[in-house]
């Protein structure tokens, strides 16, 4: 049977930098929302594809962790191609795609695979890096592409995805600090959680309508 792991591209600088002490922070900022992604759809698997290994504490039987390892590649607990996901159609209930944009993963394949796995009405959690922030100073040149919310809210859309209309700010916004709050909107804060539902077309079945009675010849 032939590999699902393609081959290896070099290392990306951007994933580097969240291993580094500033993106360390906003991973750290993140974890507390993680430990609940699990919990929108109890009994179901959920992924969660990250530029990091796994964190020490976050340990669930249905979490399948997967490490951006090139720009279409993962490895962790399996190892594929970013576009040929190792999981059965409607099968996940919820994914997090934990600044896998930012580090230089192709990201289109990334939801058009989430599309699939996910269960109708699934849910998918998208952190990325606020371009907005006074933090991009140092991210700044380490070829990390970050984007806005709107943005993001597009690009869902045109893969099958229904976007919450406000994003949460996360993490520090001028010193690298671990802040546990979050924020309603992105604002000035480094990182920002956008989370949106796959679409399904529900079905309303109505009584079908009686024939009308044939016209006879009195």
């Amino acid at each position: 049977m032939p590999s699902l792991l393609p081959i290896r591209q070099p290392d990306l600088p951007a994933r580097d930098w969240f291993g580094a002490a500033h993106g360390r922070v906003v991973l750290a900022c993140e974890q507390p929302l993680l430990a609940r992604a699990g919990e929108e759809r109890p009994g179901l698997p959920w992924v969660c594809i990250s530029p990091v290994e796994r964190p020490a504490g976050l340990e669930d039987r249905h979490l399948l962790w997967l490490r951006v390892d090139g720009a279409d590649a993962l490895v962790g607990d399996v190892g594929c191609a970013v576009d040929r996901w190792p999981l059965a159609s409607e099968s996940v209930g919820t994914i997090v795609l934990q600044h896998t944009g930012d580090c230089g993963l192709v990201w289109e394949d990334a939801l058009v695979e989430a599309g699939r796995v996910l269960v109708p009405g699934g849910r998918l959690w998208l952190f990325s890096l606020n371009p907005l922030s006074p933090y991009r100073r140092y991210w700044w040149r380490q070829g990390v592409t970050d984007a806005e919310p709107f943005t993001w809210r597009r690009r869902l859309r045109r893969h099958g995805f229904e976007p919450e209309a406000v994003a949460e700010g996360i993490g520090p916004a001028w010193n690298a600090q671990r802040i546990s709050a979050v924020q309603t909107g992105a604002g000035a804060r480094a990182a920002y959680r956008l989370c949106a539902e796959k679409r399904s077309l529900p079905l309303t079945i109505k009584r079908a309508r009686a024939p009308s009675p044939a016209l006879t010849p009195a």
